[in-house]
């Protein structure tokens, strides 16, 4: 998987006049606008408030991140409004992906019903959004993430499988072969926002951390969790324990990340396994 990351961009009032345009501070970022990627980068000076598609972009000390959906279409809009009144906009160009598709003509779309599932979901999904909508003071979004564990990558993000002609959820994250028991440690800095108390049916033992301008991580399949709801961890922090928990094949860690509500990929937010 190759994807060509794009130099910092800067733009102007289309309207304005060249004299105007060289007193005007830029939307200036690094990163990959791609479907799954994340960019960080700096608004233009004066900037009072700034929206990506219409939704906001938190902004400190002129800073932001913004990330593009797996499914993101090919052109997002970057918007800020300066304090006196004049708007600029920088349309994004959202470079789209191949992603694996896996056919599986023999088995349906859904399984037979789970009575179990059928009862305990619900309450496991309402504690999911919950988490996802805290709001916490952490810096993490500002660093490069590291990876969490460091093996074998055995799930790609994004890929779908076909079941009988019928598409299936795509995989929402990345998936790391160890053994039951390596150890896993925090990408970034940032503030747990669940440890969930007992295996939920699919994620098996759940943490997510928060790591501040609505960018989130999820580890799913842990056989322990270290931390808890309020903790603040650091960057290379011990977390928890890989496990096969929940509905998992094997021992691994599935990492996942969101920007509000953009699916990421971990990949390109890590950067090259180490040692692949």
């Amino acid at each position: 998987m190759r994807v060509a990351g794009l130099l910092p961009i800067a733009v102007c009032l289309a309207a304005a006049a060249p004299a105007q345009q060289a007193e005007v501070a830029a939307f200036r970022w690094t990163g990959t606008p791609t479907q799954g990627g994340l960019i960080a980068g700096t608004v233009p000076a004066g900037s009072v408030t700034v929206t990506l598609d219409g939704q906001p972009v938190e902004v400190e000390d002129g800073r932001f991140i913004a990330g593009f959906d797996r499914d993101a279409g090919g052109q997002a809009m970057l918007a800020a409004i300066l304090a006196d009144g004049r708007r600029i906009e920088q349309p994004i160009a959202v470079a789209p992906r191949a992603w694996r598709i896996e056919r599986l003509d023999r088995l349906p779309k859904f399984p037979a019903p789970d009575p179990v599932m059928a009862r305990l979901r619900p309450a496991e999904l309402a504690q999911i959004e919950a988490a996802r909508t805290q709001v916490t003071a952490a810096q993490g979004w500002r660093q490069p993430f590291h990876w969490p564990a460091v093996g074998r990558i055995s799930g790609l993000f994004g890929a779908q499988r076909i079941y009988r002609g019928e598409p299936g959820s795509y995989h929402s994250g990345v998936d790391i072969a160890r053994p039951t028991g390596a150890l896993v440690v925090a990408p970034a800095d940032g503030v747990v926002i669940l440890a969930a108390d007992h295996p939920f049916t699919l994620e098996g033992n759940l943490l997510m951390i928060d790591h501040g301008h609505g960018l989130n991580s999820a580890f799913l399949h842990l056989s322990r969790i270290d931390v808890r709801v309020g903790d603040r961890v650091r960057q290379g922090q011990p977390i928890g324990a890989i496990g096969a928990t929940g509905r998992a094949t094997g021992p691994h860690l599935h990492w996942s990340l969101r920007w509000h509500g953009a699916r990421l990929d971990p990949l390109l937010a890590a950067g090259a396994m180490p040692g692949a």
